[in-house]
C-alpha cells in the first residue's frame, strides 16, 4: 500500500496488544454501565469504538466473529435482549471491513467524520431491534451517542496507535 502523504511508517502491532485493548474496551464498557451513568442512552459505547478501530486497522485479526462474541458478552452483561448488541456490532464490523481501505487514507480527525454514519447505523440497528421486540420507541437520546463516539474517535485512535510509533531498538542517537 502506498503511504498517504505525511504519514509515519508504523511498527507492526502486537496481537496481544489488540486483544488486550479489546478486553479493556469490554471491561470499560461494563464498568461505565455499572458505575458512572448506568445505561444512559446518550452514553458512548467504548467497546464499539475500540472494535471499529481494530476492524479498520487490523481487518484480518478482528472481524465480524469477534464483533459477534463481544456483542453477546455485552448483551449478557446488560441483561437485555440477547443478540441486540451482537447484531449492531456485526453490522458495524461489516461496514468497517467494507470501508477500511478508504478510511485509512484520512487523518484521524477526518476519520471521525467518516465513522459517524457507521456509529449512527449501529445505533439505529440496536434501536430498531429494541423497537420491534419491546413494541414501543426507545429513548431518543440514543441519537446523541453516535456523536459522542465520533468525538472520541481521534482520542482513541491516538491512544491505540501510540505503541506502533516506537523505535525498534530505541537509543539516544536514533531520532525516530
Amino acid at each position: 500500500m502506498i503511504m498517504p502523504p505525511g504519514e509515519r511508517l508504523l511498527m507492526p502491532v502486537r496481537p496481544a496488544f489488540v486483544w488486550m485493548t479489546l478486553v479493556g474496551g469490554l471491561l470499560a464498557a461494563m464498568l461505565a454501565n455499572m458505575l458512572l451513568w448506568g445505561r444512559a442512552a446518550w452514553a458512548p459505547d467504548i467497546l464499539s469504538i475500540v472494535l471499529l478501530y481494530w476492524t479498520v486497522h487490523q481487518t484480518r485479526r478482528v472481524g465480524m466473529f469477534v464483533a459477534f462474541v463481544a456483542g453477546l458478552l455485552m448483551d449478557v452483561h446488560q441483561g437485555g435482549l440477547l443478540g441486540q448488541h451482537a447484531l449492531a456490532y456485526v453490522a458495524l464490523s461489516y461496514l468497517a471491513v467494507r470501508l477500511h481501505r478508504r478510511l485509512r487514507w484520512f487523518s484521524v480527525t477526518e476519520q471521525a467524520v467518516q465513522v459517524f454514519p457507521l456509529f449512527a447505523f449501529a445505533h439505529l440497528v440496536e434501536w430498531s431491534v429494541n423497537f420491534l421486540v419491546m413494541g414501543g420507541p426507545s429513548s431518543w437520546w440514543t441519537l446523541v451517542s453516535p456523536v459522542a463516539e465520533a468525538l472520541l474517535w481521534p482520542l482513541v485512535g491516538q491512544l491505540l496507535v501510540a505503541p506502533q510509533r516506537r523505535a525498534p531498538d530505541p537509543d539516544k542517537n536514533r531520532p525516530i
